[in-house]
C-alpha cells in the first residue's frame, strides 16, 4: 500500500533511531557482565577448593560458546528480525545465571560450566550480534560510530557489574548464590531493551544521504549471503585480524591486576582499582576507534590498533613506575575495545548489510579463539620463563607486529553477489 505525504515512514524515516541505540545500550551493558567474572575467582576456590584454572573455566566456556549463539542468532535475525532473537538469547543468558545459582558443592562445577558456561555464553552471543546487525542498517551514515557505540556498553559492562558482584559476595557465605539476584537483573535488562528492537521498514533511507563512492571509508557495490562471503578470502582475513586483536588486548585482559602487581610492586588493591578503571577504557575504545575508522578508513583503524598494542607490550614488562604502566595498558585496552567497535562496520562494508547478522556472527568465532589462545599462551609462557612477564608480553608484541601485513591486503571483494541497493534492509 503507498504511504501518503504525511505519514511518518516517509516525512521522518529516522525517527526513533536514537531510542534503539539507548536500548541496545542497555542490552550490552548486562552482556558485558561476562567480563566482571575475576571477582569470582578468589571466592569460588575459598568456598570449593577448586583451583584457578578450575574456577575460571566456566568464564573460559562462555567464551568459547559465544561463537555458536552469534552464528545461530545471527542468521535467524537476518530472516526474523532482531526482537525475537534478543528476546530468546536474553532468556538464555539470564536463565543461565540464575540456574548457576545452584551450584552448591565441589563436585558441582560441571553445573556451573553448563548453566553459566554453555547456557549463559550461547544466550550472550544471541543477544550480542542482534543490536549491532539491526543498528547497521537503520545508521548507514554513521555505520562506524553507531556500531562502536552499540558495543560500548559491553565493555562498560563490567565497569558497573564488577563493585556490586564484589559486594554481594562480601555479604554471603555461599557464594554462588550471587548469580540469582544477577541473574535476574540480566534478564529484566535485556528484556526490556530488546523488545524495543526492530528494522527499518522497507524503503527505508536517511534523508541527505548517499553511500560513499570514494574516499576514506568506503562501502562496496555488493550484497553477500552468508554462504557466498564465506567463499571469499576477505571473510576469512577479517576474522583473522579480529582474532589477533583479540588475542593481543584479552593476554593483558586476563593478567592485568597479576601484571600490575608483579612490574610495578603495587598493592592488590591498587592493582583491583586500575582494572576497574581499565575496563572504562575498553569500552570507549569501542567508540573511539569505530569512529575513527569512518574518517581514516578502517583497515588504516586496524593498522593503528595493531601497532599501538605492538609498542606497548615491548615496553609493558619494563614499565616500573605504576603511572607509566597505567597508561600503556590503557592504550592497549583502547586497541583491544577498538577491534570490537569497528569490525561490524568493516563487515557490513565488505558484505552489506542484509545478512549482516550471519555474516558478523560467524565472525565470532573470532572472540571465542582469540579469547582463549590468548590467556592460554600467556600463563604458560609466564610459568615456563620463571613467572616473568617479559616472555609473554614480549612474544604477543611480536604476534601484533607479525599481524601487521594483513590489513593492507585485505581489500574489497569482487566476488560475485547480488548488487547492493541504496536501502539494504530485508526482514521485519
Amino acid at each position: 500500500m503507498a504511504h501518503t505525504a504525511g505519514d511518518p515512514r516517509t516525512s521522518r524515516p529516522t525517527r526513533g533511531r536514537w531510542g534503539l541505540v539507548v536500548a541496545a545500550v542497555l542490552v550490552q551493558l548486562a552482556l558485558g557482565a561476562v567480563y566482571a567474572w575475576s571477582v569470582f575467582n578468589q571466592p569460588l576456590q575459598q568456598q570449593f577448593g577448586w583451583s584457578k584454572a578450575e574456577a575460571v573455566l566456566p568464564f573460559e566456556v562462555a567464551i568459547g560458546t559465544i561463537f555458536i549463539g552469534s552464528l545461530i542468532g545471527g542468521r535467524i535475525q537476518d530472516r526474523r528480525g532482531p526482537r525475537p532473537v534478543a528476546l530468546a538469547g536474553g532468556v538464555l543468558y539470564g536463565i543461565g545465571n540464575i540456574l548457576a545459582s545452584l551450584t552448591s558443592s565441589s563436585d558441582q562445577l560441571w553445573l556451573l560450566v553448563l548453566t553459566y558456561g554453555v547456557l549463559g555464553g550461547i544466550g550472550l552471543g544471541a543477544v550480542y550480534i542482534t543490536p549491532i546487525a539491526m543498528l547497521a542498517k537503520w545508521f548507514p551514515d554513521r555505520r562506524g560510530l553507531i556500531t562502536g557505540i552499540a558495543v560500548a556498553g559491553f565493555g562498560f559492562g563490567a565497569v558497573i557489574v564488577a563493585p556490586v558482584a564484589k559486594s554481594l559476595l562480601n555479604s554471603t557465605s555461599d557464594k554462588t548464590s550471587v548469580f540469582l539476584p544477577l541473574g535476574i537483573a540480566y534478564l529484566i535488562a535485556v528484556l526490556l531493551g530488546a523488545s524495543l528492537f526492530r528494522n527499518p521498514p522497507p524503503g527505508y533511507q536517511v534523508p541527505g544521504f548517499t553511500p560513499k563512492v570514494g574516499g576514506r571509508a568506503v562501502a562496496g557495490t555488493r550484497v553477500y549471503s552468508l554462504g557466498e562471503a564465506l567463499r571469499t578470502p576477505q571473510w576469512y582475513l577479517l576474522t583473522a585480524i579480529l582474532t589477533l586483536n583479540v588475542a593481543c588486548g584479552i593476554a593483558l585482559i586476563s593478567q592485568a591486576a597479576d601484571a600490575t602487581q608483579a612490574v610495578t610492586g603495587a598493592s592488590a588493591a591498587t592493582a583491583a582499582t586500575l582494572v576497574g578503571i581499565l575496563g572504562l577504557f575498553n569500552g570507549a575504545g569501542r567508540v573511539a576507534w569505530a569512529w575513527l575508522s569512518d574518517r581514516i578508513g578502517r583497515m588504516t583503524a586496524f593498522i593503528g590498533m595493531l601497532l599501538l598494542q605492538a609498542i606497548c607490550f615491548f615496553i609493558l614488562p619494563h614499565a616500573a613506575a605504576f603511572g607509566v604502566f597505567a597508561v600503556l595498558a590503557a592504550l592497549v585496552y583502547l586497541a583491544y575495545g577498538g577491534g570490537f567497535g569497528t569490525m561490524p562496520a568493516t563487515a557490513a562494508d565488505y558484505f552489506g548489510t542484509p545478512n549482516a547478522g550471519a555474516i558478523y556472527g560467524a565472525m565470532i568465532v573470532a572472540w571465542s579463539i582469540g579469547g582463549v589462545v590468548g590467556p592460554l599462551v600467556t600463563a604458560l609462557l609466564y610459568e615456563a620463563s620463571g613467572n616473568s612477564y617479559t616472555v609473554p608480553f614480549t612474544v604477543i608484541a611480536i604476534v601484533a607486529l607479525v599481524a601487521l601485513v594483513l590489513p593492507p591486503i585485505t581489500r574489497l571483494p569482487t566476488a560475485p553477489g547480488r548488487p547492493r541497493p541504496h536501502n539494504e534492509v530485508t526482514g521485519p
